[in-house]
């Protein structure tokens, strides 16, 4: 399925400032799975500002090699947050516990995968989350139809390579919308 299907995995959603959630104020979350079953995100620019990747590491037992770059750490979102997820470019694999979500772009919720980033065998850009962003059966529709949420096309660049201060303006600026036009009062035409 695909975009065109009502199937939007792979996609960024972008909060609006009406949506009323604070949970998801100027969040940008990508889609890992979107179905008529439900849809699960990650936020990918909210970092956990009290989880350092070291120490996380060391809680669960884990040496990280004394030349790898630490990994930042999000707030995935509300569901679930002491679960982690990597979301990781393709490149990296871990069999069943792999789910492939784009051409480019695959999770990883086993343990292995922060082992081998911990001993440089990961995959070549990641972000771990803890939590994740979950609705029920056409919820995620419902937002979407009462202006809760922008999507468009997900970029490494967003997803990896910015500061999480600006992903969500890069995500507007995606789609030719300027943040300082966006009003928090929702209207239809």
């Amino acid at each position: 399925m695909n975009v065109e299907d009502g199937n939007l995995s792979g996609q960024l959603l972008i909060a609006m400032p009406q949506m009323g959630d604070f949970r998801f104020d100027r969040s940008v979350v990508y889609m890992c799975a979107h179905s008529d079953e439900g849809a699960m995100g990650l936020i990918v620019n909210k970092p956990a500002r009290s989880v350092d990747f070291a120490d996380l590491l060391k809680q669960l037992e884990i040496t990280m090699h004394e030349q790898i770059s630490p990994v930042q750490v999000h707030v995935g979102g509300p569901v679930e947050n002491a679960r982690g997820f990597v979301l990781h470019t393709k490149d990296y694999q871990s069999g069943a516990g792999t789910l492939t979500v784009s051409e480019r772009i695959a999770m990883t919720a086993t343990m292995d995968v922060l082992e081998d980033i911990a001993r440089g065998q990961g995959p070549e850009m990641s972000m771990l989350a803890l939590g994740y962003a979950g609705w029920g059966p056409g919820q995620l529709e419902s937002e979407i139809a009462q202006n809760g949420w922008l999507t468009c096309d997900a970029t490494d660049e967003i997803l990896f390579g910015l500061s999480h201060d600006s992903k969500w303006t890069a995500a507007l600026n995606r789609l030719g919308v300027d943040p300082l036009l966006l009003s928090d009062v929702a209207g239809h035409a």
